[in-house]
């Protein structure tokens, strides 16, 4: 019994580690290309409204396969999910290169929707299977391997100002980066998928099943406002992704470099939060620490947005930093609360994030032409405040998982609204969800 539960500990350790290692590969490749984009919007001789347009390509690509998410990973697993996403997005990302150094908007916009796709499959399977490290674990640290993937974002915005200062061209960074993350992928794929019970199978049951849990997750409520807070999340930290460095670039009169500076300073204020807020969520519960998170990430975008000096700009930055920080990774955890329904359930809340991804950057670019970078993003905390209304859905549902090393405590619990089958309306579960259980 003793060498079980150390294999067991040890495989549970050995998973965590690695999706630590697949969280930060995932983040570097956006930022180190989305923090050159007025070198991109040059070398494609085109404006920046045409160039968020664009960059909807690769939100439509990761929309389209969001929708089909569930049922892929129940039918191959997430180990094979994940290696098929990865060459499809080596592929992409190829094109991108290309089609930035042939000045070719086709090609690019055909590798940035490839990307995207690609991307949103590797995204549903590694938030899965950190789920299940946190079920096994007994205690929160999905926010750790967000965190990871902040600190990728913060190196990829950092090899994006490197390159520029250097004047590497987009071309050359962007295909480097590509194989070298795509590398690092593969070698860790295994470990990081070992909790995974593997594919459903091959036979029409098990096909079907996949479809109708798919299919279902999108009648649930509970699912449906939890995407309502990931779309706000994804609008809070993507456009931060996408406009920060033009914002400062262009609205703040800066150079490129300090431009992904400043996304880098955000994304470290993440990162920060994410490794040290844990213990916060375990003591007050998602609820509370989401709603002081979504206040937070409102005033930095009003500060960024209305402050007259770089200073100022760059606090509201950190502040904004700051507070998108836990909300996507506490509604990913949510949606993932029953394991036998969870990747139907992250595909369909997640696919919010890609649609906020699809209309943000054409509406943004279009109203950027018209009042600058920086008053466009204002918008945006309409969505923020929307999120913080239905914040109260991301209580915890379910049976709550046995930790390898003793059961933890229930004071976020309790906070949360008391038992772990806590809704926060009233209404059990089965009498809200529909579909096979």
């Amino acid at each position: 019994m003793r060498s079980e539960l150390s294999g067991t500990d040890a495989a549970v350790r050995s998973a965590r580690l690695a999706l630590l290692a697949q969280f930060a590969l995932f983040g570097v490749i956006g930022p180190s290309w989305l923090s050159r984009l007025p070198s991109i919007r040059e070398s494609l001789g085109v404006s920046t409204g045409a160039l968020g347009a664009l960059l909807v390509a690769g939100a439509a690509g990761a929309l389209v396969t969001l929708l089909l998410a569930g049922a892929v990973v129940g039918r191959l697993g997430t180990r094979r999910t994940v290696v098929v996403a990865t060459s499809g997005a080596l592929t992409g990302l190829g094109l991108v290169a290309a089609g930035t150094a042939l000045g070719s908007v086709p090609v690019f916009a055909v590798g940035a929707l490839l990307n995207g796709a690609s991307g949103a499959l590797v995204n549903v399977p590694i938030n899965l299977d950190g789920a299940r490290v946190e079920r096994r674990v007994g205690r929160t640290v999905l926010p750790h391997m967000h965190a990871a993937f902040s600190v990728g974002a913060a190196l990829g915005a950092l090899l994006g100002a490197v390159s520029s200062a250097a004047g590497v061209p987009v071309s050359l960074h962007v295909l480097v980066v590509a194989v070298l993350v795509a590398t690092g992928r593969f070698a860790t794929v295994r470990p990081a998928t070992a909790l995974d019970a593997g594919p459903s199978g091959g036979g029409r049951a098990a096909r079907g099943a996949a479809r109708g849990a798919a299919l279902a997750a999108w009648t649930e409520p509970r699912t449906l406002l939890i995407g309502v807070v990931l779309l706000a999340s994804a609008l809070a930290e993507g456009s931060a992704a996408n406009w920060l460095s033009l914002a400062v670039a262009t609205g703040l009169d800066q150079p490129e470099a300090v431009g992904a500076l400043a996304y880098g300073s955000f994304v470290t204020a993440m990162t920060v939060v994410r490794l040290t807020g844990t213990r916060l969520v375990d003591r007050l519960g998602r609820v509370v620490v989401l709603r002081a998170s979504q206040l937070c990430a409102l005033g930095g975008l009003l500060l960024f947005c209305l402050a007259p000096t770089l200073p100022l700009a760059w606090l509201g930055v950190l502040a904004w930093g700051v507070g998108a920080a836990l909300p996507n990774p506490l509604a990913v955890a949510a949606a993932a609360d029953e394991p036998e329904r969870a990747a139907a359930r992250v595909a369909v809340a997640t696919s919010f994030s890609s649609f906020a991804q699809l209309t943000a950057p054409p509406l943004l670019g279009l109203l950027a032409e018209e009042v600058g970078v920086r008053p466009a993003l204002l918008p945006l905390t309409v969505a923020i405040a929307l999120g913080l209304l239905v914040a109260g859905r991301v209580r915890p549902i379910g049976p709550r998982a046995t930790p390898a090393h003793g059961p933890s405590g229930t004071a976020a619990e309790a906070a949360d609204g008391g038992s772990a089958d806590a809704r926060g309306d009233g209404v059990s579960e089965s009498a809200q969800v529909t579909g096979p259980r």
